[in-house]
């Protein structure tokens, strides 16, 4: 099919590089493709580039339109996939100019049109102005235990409630507005008051990689700073909530640290990790469930346990560690829920689970 003819499929009118084109160029636009799936356009306006996608696709290069300032890719995208791209341009990223839908001041999110919506995360604009409202409260850490000096943002959802812990808080701080994510969703009766603490991380592999440091400094140092913030804050229900290494640290938490953490919501969960696979070439290659299942092999008592596992349907590698984890975790009678979101290992396909899971957590 000739290109012009794939343009004019997607909605655009004119020659593609004229004014008349970039006019009504948007966000990504998709069409059925043959076979299933879809083939979406992205648009770059200027000079060679390549989009880098979170974690779905490798890189991708930008074709030019004949002499034109119009760079664009077809891409096969499989059914229900929302993900996080950018544009790069040697060794610069860009946000997409064309897409309302940000993450950051460099990131923009594309889904194709039969992806769940994700009611609550409001539309953040993308580009370098991209700024987001940020909680009031902060706790300035000094931690013993960890080292170094952190500062902590304190949220009260809804007036407050039990806490939930967000680790790599900075990225639903900076990247995906989490905390009117939170309000609204408690605004619509979706879950009872919360009380959000973002805690940023300075060396995610050494504090979400099966160690105790991290949990005890959380115990001992975090949770009695956000008691005296003034802040309301019920502190003897915890929820703790992570993704990929900060799912593994969540886990973790829960079997070595049972009466800190009894309510987990975890999304694509590093269950693939060992010591030893973190250094190999090959990570997700070696025994299925790592670490955590061999530790769910001598069949701990995690009745009082309630957790939530989520995974990207199209990760492909990770649902066999996330399977077998979810299993073994149910047998030692915790009380689980298991659910696959519409994305790869992608925090914008994560975040409708982030809400569901912690209200469910709450019971």
């Amino acid at each position: 099919m000739p290109v012009e003819h794939a343009f004019a499929v997607f909605g655009l009118p004119g020659e593609p590089g004229s004014e008349e084109f970039w006019a009504a160029a948007g966000a990504p636009a998709s069409v059925p493709a043959d076979g299933g799936g879809w083939v979406t356009l992205f648009l770059w306006r200027g000079s060679a580039a390549r989009i880098g996608f979170e974690s779905w696709s490798r890189d991708v290069p930008l074709r030019r339109w004949h002499d034109t300032d119009c760079w664009y890719a077809e891409v096969r995208m499989p059914a229900r996939l929302r993900v996080t791209y950018r544009f790069l341009v040697d060794d610069t990223a860009y946000a997409d100019p064309f897409n309302p839908a940000g993450a950051g001041g460099d990131r923009s999110v594309a889904a194709t049109p039969d992806a769940p919506d994700q009611p609550h995360w409001a539309a953040v604009a993308a580009g370098a102005d991209a700024v987001l409202p940020l909680p009031r409260a902060r706790i300035r850490w000094a931690s013993e235990r960890l080292g170094g000096r952190r500062t902590v943002r304190v949220h009260p959802a809804g007036g407050g409630g039990p806490v939930v812990l967000l680790l790599d808080g900075d990225d639903w701080l900076y990247l995906h507005p989490a905390m009117t994510a939170f309000d609204s969703a408690v605004a619509a009766g979706e879950m009872p008051p919360v009380t959000l603490v973002f805690l940023p991380t300075r060396d995610r592999e050494a504090e979400f990689g099966c160690r105790p440091e991290l949990w005890e400094a959380v115990r001992d140092e975090l949770l009695p700073l956000v008691a005296e913030s003034g802040v309301p804050a019920d502190g003897d229900r915890l929820v703790v909530a992570g993704q990929s290494l900060g799912g593994l640290g969540a886990v973790y938490a829960a079997l070595q640290f049972p009466d800190l953490v009894s309510r987990v919501a975890c999304q694509s969960a590093s269950l693939w990790w060992t010591p030893e696979a973190v250094k190999s070439a090959d990570p997700l290659g070696g025994p299925v469930g790592g670490s955590v299942a061999a530790r769910l092999r001598e069949r701990p008592d995690l009745s009082g346990l309630r957790i939530a596992f989520d995974v990207g349907e199209h990760e492909t590698r990770m649902l066999p560690h996330c399977e077998l984890v979810e299993s073994l975790t149910e047998r030692a009678g915790a009380t689980v829920r298991t659910s696959r979101s519409a994305s790869a290992h992608d925090r914008a396909g994560w975040r409708q689970a982030l809400l569901r899971d912690v209200a469910w957590a709450l019971g």
